[in-house]
């Protein structure tokens, strides 16, 4: 007559969701806490390596460049339709690069 006092599975299945939620609503508090940790950690890294370098301007590069490229491309048609290709290509680059600061 009184078994159903005596059966535990549905206490045991309302004690895990209870668990669950609780783990899930901790997690969801922390979210902004560790957003906000790994901004503060990452600005840090970012202005640390800015003290120690310079700050890239485009306009403070000076190039003088000179390219040369040759290719050569050739086909050959056999017998039967049969096509062979062949490509030789050579690029060579010469000249200089600088930065220049100005006001230093």
């Amino acid at each position: 007559m009184f078994r159903w006092l005596f059966n535990r599975r549905g206490q045991n299945t309302a004690e895990y969701a209870i668990l669950i939620g609780l783990i899930v609503a901790a997690a969801v508090a922390m979210q902004t806490y560790v957003k906000r940790g790994l901004q503060g950690r990452l600005k840090d890294g970012v202005d640390e390596l800015a003290e120690k370098t310079a700050q890239y301007e485009p306009y403070y590069l000076g190039s003088d460049f000179q390219t040369t490229t040759s290719a050569r491309n050739t086909q050959t048609v056999g017998t039967g339709g049969g096509v062979e290709r062949a490509s030789d290509e050579e690029t060579t680059r010469e000249g200089t690069q600088e930065i220049i600061y100005e006001g230093e």
